[in-house]
């Protein structure tokens, strides 16, 4: 009985964290989709229709993968990916100044 339950509480909390991560996926999909209408200055019908196609793309639009960085500073673990992901290649303390100078530039691509 009480490896069924512990199975249960397991399965339960599983789902959950599942849950959880699929919502914040979603989130910041739209964040996504919402910055790029208000950068093209969208209103009406058109930022609607924006909206609708940019939520229905996969995840190929997401600009804070390393294959398309995002412009402007990026938050801590998106920083964080982007510069580990420039810094490929780098050793020692040339990768230890490029990843301190990189976050410091909130990501690769604001670095001078």
């Amino acid at each position: 009985m009480k490896k069924l339950f512990a199975t249960v509480i397991a399965a339960a909390f599983a789902l959950s964290a599942t849950s959880a991560f699929a919502a914040n996926a979603q989130q910041t999909k739209m964040a996504t989709c919402n910055k790029e209408a208000g950068e093209k200055k969208l209103k009406g019908d058109e930022r609607k229709k924006f909206m609708s196609e940019c939520l229905k793309a996969g995840s190929e639009r997401a600009p804070s993968t390393p294959e398309a960085p995002a412009a402007g500073p990026l938050s801590g673990k998106d920083a964080m990916k982007a510069c580990m992901a420039a810094a490929k290649g780098k050793k020692g303390d040339e990768f230890k100044k490029f990843k301190a100078d990189c976050l410091k530039a909130k990501g690769p691509a604001n670095m001078k």
